[in-house]
């Protein structure tokens, strides 16, 4: 359950940071309950201490869920815990992070995002991409890229920080030619023509 909170909060975030606010397509049929959040991966660990416990998956982690699609090297997850502290799992709380690592892929709907680093945080209502991030949607009719993304989801607001290295990038569907057009009906006068404003020459002998 805790999973699922922390990867539901993710879909909005990705959805209105690739769209800049555009509405959010929907693969799930409307009305169809949340499906279940699944995680693999070669190897899992958890860790707790009196306030947390971590969640370490690593080798091919990917994280399948309602609309939702992760994959990544290695996810960490973070909760805080309460309860008995001697207890090896305890009561999980508050989600309180997600980081992946390591070629990350996220899809929702029909846009991904790409990077080396994604972290979540819940509490902030904020998702930050580093380590060359990249939105795009997969039809390839937009794409931002940038040294640094933070998506915030209660403002629906994405920001990209540049560089003095590297400068924010957004790639839009080419625009229709805003350029003069020219009379086709005109047509420029040949070599040698005589202009409109030539006027007519006449013999003055007679």
């Amino acid at each position: 359950m805790m999973l699922l909170r922390a990867l539901s909060f993710l879909t909005p975030a990705l959805a209105f940071s690739a769209g800049l606010g555009a509405a959010t397509p929907t693969t799930t049929p409307p009305g169809l309950p949340p499906q279940p959040t699944v995680i693999e991966s070669g190897r899992a660990e958890m860790v707790s201490t009196d306030k947390e416990s971590t969640f370490t998956f690593r080798d091919h982690v990917s994280v399948t869920g309602t609309n939702l699609k992760i994959t990544c090297d290695e996810l960490v997850v973070v909760a805080r815990r309460s309860g008995d502290a001697a207890a090896t799992l305890g009561k999980q709380e508050n989600f309180k992070s997600l980081v992946a690592t390591g070629a990350v892929r996220i899809v929702q709907g029909d846009r991904e995002a790409l990077c080396g680093r994604a972290e979540v945080f819940p509490g902030e209502d904020k998702v930050v991409l580093t380590q060359n991030p990249r939105v795009r949607m997969i039809d390839g009719s937009y794409e931002a890229t940038g040294p640094r993304m933070i998506l915030e989801r209660g403002e629906r607001r994405a920001v990209i920080e540049g560089s003095p290295e590297q400068r924010p990038t957004i790639t839009l569907p080419p625009l229709k030619d805003l350029g003069y057009d020219k009379d086709p009906k005109k047509k420029a006068p040949a070599a040698g023509a005589k202009s409109d404003g030539d006027a007519p020459k006449t013999d003055a002998k007679k």
